[in-house]
């Protein structure tokens, strides 16, 4: 940056040079990884934008409905562009799946049947899958509650998919495998799209019929294909993550066999029913524009998400992944030494965010989590992670995930402001 933006930095911000300076170092050493990311995210936005075109989609589709929602042309176009997008026979996305969470409990809710198991190959399920399924809390309403059993893979000791150990792992009356793609709570890579192909395709080399399913929420575009277009059954994910592109107002959607995703919509919204009803809300436009927007969202994300990885490498900190390295969700995981310089990374967060700046963020109960929660995210949609924010759970190792940022001169920003907030306790 020129010597004009760090003099307005420092005089309004108080950002020191040194610091403002180490923004910049960070940044020159990743312009290479910076252009990668920007192929991907051209090849989407024509992607997404053929998907427009594909479903000729007009200002017709933005018409409010009310009551049922009853033969909705807006409802009805935006699942066709979503599954065009995403290259899936069908996709039911709006309002009415009100999160990510909801849209995997769904899938799990609606695919499984008593007697049933669910099969998870990543490890650990993500905090708030723990309560869905029954591992956790009392147990009203969770799979357990309906005789559904789990079962779960552990990953190799280099933090992989144990390939060999899901095929052992699967029985005969395990029905749906499944594939957390992000990182969650964890400290590893999040699974790309070759090693989502490997993983599905051994599932079926061993039971054919088994639903393959994807937990994708951090990870659309951030490569040229999505988990069904190569091998898995069926997707779920927020719209207040990528492909609601910052401009969602909230919402889900479930992707995949036609079959499958109209099983999901019978949970969703009612058996006989499902995609046929539910009120957009007047929020097809920005359903749509969002998606519209989502390639370049992500590239600016997953770009100040390298620029963070690389500033605090050169600082001596663990994180996950590497600046350099292929990145599959647009999140990075950084490894405080303390509590006290986690509060610190996500009050730098906080105060670099566009609403709420002047609060300062502090930990507590946030329901489906069993550790308190410190989350920074002063954003315009609540909760929307594709906009910058950060949160962790206050426990051992002391772990600051990282993600969004619309703009990568925001993420940048706030990088800076996160650095100057450790500086100026010492924790540095």
């Amino acid at each position: 940056m020129d010597q004009l933006t760090k003099d307005f930095l420092k005089r309004n911000y108080g950002i020191d040079h040194e610091v403002s300076a180490m923004a910049d170092e960070a940044e020159r050493e990743i312009a290479e990884v910076f252009a990668r990311y920007e192929r991907t995210a051209e090849y989407n936005q024509y992607k997404v934008l053929r998907a427009f075109h594909d479903n000729y989609v007009s200002d017709t589709h933005f018409a409010w409905a009310n009551g049922y929602g009853h033969d909705d042309p807006g409802r009805a176009v935006c699942g066709k562009v979503f599954a065009s997008a995403f290259e899936t026979e069908s996709c039911i996305v709006g309002p009415f799946i009100c999160d990510g969470t909801h849209a995997l409990a769904c899938c799990y809710l609606g695919l499984l049947r008593p007697g049933d198991e669910l099969l998870y190959c990543t490890g650990e399920p993500y905090d708030t899958m723990e309560t869905v399924i029954g591992l956790k809390g009392d147990g009203n309403g969770s799979l357990r509650s309906y005789g559904v059993s789990f079962n779960k893979v552990e990953l190799t000791a280099d933090m992989k998919i144990d390939i060999e150990g899901v095929k052992a792992a699967i029985k005969d009356n395990t029905r749906v495998a499944v594939l957390q793609r992000s990182i969650g709570y964890s400290f590893r890579y999040a699974f790309s799209i070759p090693e989502i192909r490997e993983w599905a395709a051994a599932c079926k080399s061993v039971k054919p019929g088994i639903i393959c399913m994807v937990d994708n929420c951090y990870g659309e575009f951030l490569d040229t294909k999505e988990p069904v277009a190569v091998g898995a059954d069926i997707m779920a994910g927020s719209l207040m993550k990528n492909p609601g592109g910052g401009i969602a107002m909230g919402g889900g959607y479930v992707a995949g066999r036609a079959d499958l995703v109209e099983t999901v919509s019978y949970r969703v919204i009612a058996p006989g029913i499902g995609t046929d009803a539910g009120l957009m809300y007047d929020q097809t436009r920005r359903i749509l524009q969002g998606i519209f927007m989502a390639p370049r969202t992500v590239c600016e994300a997953i770009k100040g998400a390298a620029l963070f990885a690389k500033a605090f490498e050169k600082l001596g900190y663990e994180v996950s992944p590497r600046a350099e390295d292929p990145r599959n969700d647009v999140v990075t995981a950084i490894r405080m030494k303390s509590e006290e310089q986690l509060t610190a990374f996500c009050e730098g967060v906080q105060a670099a965010a566009p609403i709420n700046a002047h609060y300062a963020p502090e930990a507590g109960e946030m329901a489906g989590y069993e550790d308190s929660i410190i989350m920074a995210s002063g954003s315009f949609v609540q909760g929307s992670t594709m906009e910058l924010s950060a949160d962790a759970p206050l426990r051992e190792p002391y772990t600051a995930y990282f993600q969004g940022a619309l703009s990568y001169d925001h993420a940048k920003f706030g990088l800076m402001k996160v650095l100057q907030s450790l500086k100026d306790r010492g924790l540095l």
